[in-house]
C-alpha cells in the first residue's frame, strides 16, 4: 500500500511540475471575497473557487495576505478565514491562487476586500487601556473550582466631550460579556470596569478581546479594540499558608501553591529574606515549595514568596504578588531599652524646663502664695526694772519695743 502512495504521489509532483512548465495552464483569482466581522476583534474573510478555473486533478491552494491593520500572509488550502485583530482602524487584505512545485510557484493576480473603519470623531476614543486578571474560588465550586476575575482601566479621550459615556465588552473565544460595574470620574464618566467572575481560561491560549465604544450628545465617539494574551496579564495570586520556623541557626520556610487552576508542578517561585538589621536582601528562585537557610541569633528577618506558572503548562508570565511579609528572629528588645532610656530622659527634660519658667516668671509664687502669720492682738511687751531712790520711792520704767517693719512704733511712756 505504501509504494503505491508514493507512486501516486510522485506522479501527482511531476503533473503539476508539467503544468507549471506548460505556458498555456493559467490560474485564475478566487472571486466572491468578503470580509465579515463575526465578532469583537474578528473577521471572517471567505472566497470561492473561480468556476472557470482548469482542474486538471491538482491541488490548488490560496495566498492570504492581510493589508491592515498590520501586515501578515500565509498559505491555506481552505476557502475562509479567521483573523483575530483590532478592527478600530478598519481591516484590508488580498488572496490569490497558487499552485506550488517543487521548483516554483504559479500564481493568480490578486483580489482584494476591505472593511471599512468605524466612523467616530478623531481623539475621542479611549487611551492608555490596560487589563489584568486574577484567579478567584467559583461561586459553583461543583462544577469549576476556579474561575477568573478582569479588570480593565483607561482615559477618557483628549478631545471627548464632557458628556462622553463609555461601554466596554470583552469576548474570550465565543462568549462575549458586557461590564456591570463601572468606576467614574469627577464627571461622572466610566473609567474602570470590573468583573468579578468572566468566562476566561487562565489555561487558555486564546486572545482576550477587549471593545470599548461610547455615547454622547455632542460627538460621534470612536470605538476602540485591544488584544490580550491571558498569560501576559495574569497576576498570580500569592502562595498561601507560609510558616517559617526556627531551629537553631537554620531558618525552615514552607509555603503551599497560589489560588490557582494549575496543578502544584506549574510553578515557579521566588523567595526573599530580608535582614531588618543589616538591610541584606537575599533572593531564592526555587522550583519547590520549601527552602532552608542558615541565620545568625541577634537579627530579625522578614519572609516573603511570590509565585509564576511555569512554562511547561503555560507561556510564562510575570511574577505574581507577594505574600505578606513573616518576622522571625531575635524580639525587638532594642526598642523596648531604648523607650525606657528615652522617655525617663524626656521626663526630667521637661520637668528642668518648667522650673525654668516657674522661675523666671515667678509661675510658683503665683500659682502657691505664701499664708501670711495671723496678727498678734497684744501690741507691746513690758520690760519693767526697779532700782531704790532715796525716800523710799520706787521709780518704774516701762520701755516699749519697737515693732517690726509695718507695725506703728509708740513713745516710751513712763508711770
Amino acid at each position: 500500500m505504501v509504494p503505491v502512495l508514493l507512486i501516486l504521489t510522485g506522479a501527482l509532483a511531476t503533473l503539476q511540475a508539467d503544468l507549471l512548465n506548460h505556458k498555456k495552464f493559467l490560474l485564475l483569482p478566487p472571486v466572491n471575497f468578503t470580509i465579515k466581522a463575526t465578532g469583537l476583534a474578528q473577521v471572517l474573510l471567505h472566497w470561492d473557487p473561480n468556476p472557470d478555473q482548469e482542474q486538471r486533478h491538482v491541488d490548488l491552494e490560496y495566498h492570504v495576505k492581510i493589508n491592515a491593520p498590520q501586515e501578515d500572509e500565509y498559505d491555506t488550502r481552505k476557502t475562509e478565514s479567521k483573523c483575530v485583530t483590532h478592527l478600530h482602524e478598519g481591516f484590508a487584505a488580498s488572496v490569490r491562487t497558487i499552485l506550488k512545485s517543487s521548483h516554483t510557484t504559479l500564481a493568480s493576480s490578486w483580489v482584494s476586500a476591505e472593511l471599512k473603519a468605524p466612523p467616530g470623531t478623531p481623539g475621542t476614543s479611549v487611551t492608555n487601556l490596560t487589563c489584568t486578571t486574577h484567579t478567584v474560588v467559583s461561586s459553583h465550586t461543583h462544577l469549576r473550582p476556579y474561575q477568573v476575575s478582569l479588570r480593565c482601566t483607561w482615559l477618557v479621550g483628549k478631545d471627548a466631550p464632557e458628556d462622553t459615556q463609555y461601554f466596554l465588552y470583552y469576548r474570550f473565544g465565543v462568549l462575549t460579556e458586557e461590564c456591570q460595574e463601572y468606576s467614574r470620574d469627577a464627571l461622572n464618566r466610566n473609567t474602570a470596569c470590573w468583573f468579578p467572575r468572566t468566562f476566561i481560561n487562565s489555561k487558555g491560549f486564546e486572545q482576550l478581546a477587549v471593545h470599548i465604544n461610547g455615547s454622547s450628545k455632542h460627538a460621534a465617539i470612536k470605538p476602540f479594540d485591544q488584544l490580550f494574551t491571558p498569560h501576559a496579564i495574569d497576576r498570580v495570586n500569592p502562595p498561601m499558608n507560609v510558616t517559617v520556623e526556627i531551629e537553631s541557626n537554620s531558618l525552615y520556610i514552607q509555603w503551599e501553591k497560589p489560588l490557582s487552576a494549575f496543578p502544584d508542578h506549574c510553578f515557579n517561585y521566588e523567595l526573599k529574606i530580608y535582614n531588618t538589621k543589616n538591610g541584606h536582601v537575599q533572593k531564592e528562585k526555587l522550583i519547590s515549595n520549601k527552602f532552608i537557610s542558615k541565620i545568625d541569633d541577634v537579627s530579625t528577618y522578614s519572609i516573603q514568596v511570590r509565585a509564576a506558572v511555569s512554562s511547561p503548562c503555560r507561556m510564562s508570565g510575570r511574577w505574581g504578588e507577594w505574600s505578606q511579609p513573616i518576622y522571625v528572629g531575635k524580639e525587638r528588645k532594642p526598642l523596648v531599652e531604648w523607650r525606657l532610656i528615652v522617655l525617663p530622659t524626656a521626663a526630667c527634660f521637661v520637668l528642668l524646663i518648667f522650673s525654668l519658667i516657674c522661675r523666671v516668671c515667678h509661675l510658683w509664687t503665683r500659682l502657691f502664695p505664701p499664708v501670711p502669720a495671723p496678727k498678734s492682738n497684744i501690741k507691746d511687751l513690758p520690760v519693767v526694772t526697779e532700782y531704790e531712790k532715796p525716800l523710799n520711792e520706787t521709780k518704774i520704767e516701762v520701755v516699749h519695743c519697737v515693732e517690726e517693719v509695718g507695725f506703728e512704733v509708740m513713745e516710751n511712756s513712763t508711770f
